[in-house]
């Protein structure tokens, strides 16, 4: 049924795709709003802990005073070797800020080492005022699907 989340604000199912998975099936990036989530990721996106290798979480941040957001977000993440990069929007105007539905920025945290507690990293990074959300969904799938080249392999939780 196609309709809308005003009309029904708890999807049944949603699937998508993530930038990193855990065994414990914690992600980067994903949906959130569904009584069942299932993410499906190649081999290659299996971490033992998420963060590290360049990886880019983004975070939401309100615009106004958004510099020194970005500086405390790395002070945070200074232990990740965490390099920040405000968003832009090649695809409207090259080097433009990318500018969320909700008239908020998107900042990048590339992190060389991983992120250590994730409940501790999430709650720090939602504390700080004027983050409105990040890209990690904690213990929110419902079933990982990874695919290999030979097998493909399935997670429940």
């Amino acid at each position: 049924m196609l309709s809308d989340l005003d009309s029904h604000p708890r999807l049944n199912l949603a699937i998508d795709g993530a930038s990193e998975a855990d065994p414990t099936l914690n992600l980067v990036d994903g949906e959130g709003v569904c009584k069942k989530f299932i993410a499906i990721v190649d081999e290659n996106k299996m971490v033992v802990n998420l963060g590290g290798g360049g990886l880019a979480l983004l975070v939401e941040v309100m615009p106004f005073y958004w510099k020194f957001k970005v500086e405390r977000l790395e002070g945070m993440f200074e232990f990740a070797e965490c390099v920040p990069r405000l968003r832009t929007d090649n695809v409207k105007v090259a080097g433009m800020l990318y500018v969320t539905d909700n008239e908020n920025y998107i900042v990048d945290l590339y992190l060389e080492r991983e992120l250590g507690d994730l409940n501790v990293a999430s709650d720090k990074t939602l504390r700080l005022p004027g983050v409105v959300e990040h890209g990690m969904f904690l213990g929110l799938a419902t079933t990982l699907i990874v695919t290999g080249e030979l097998d493909v392999c399935v997670n429940n939780k």
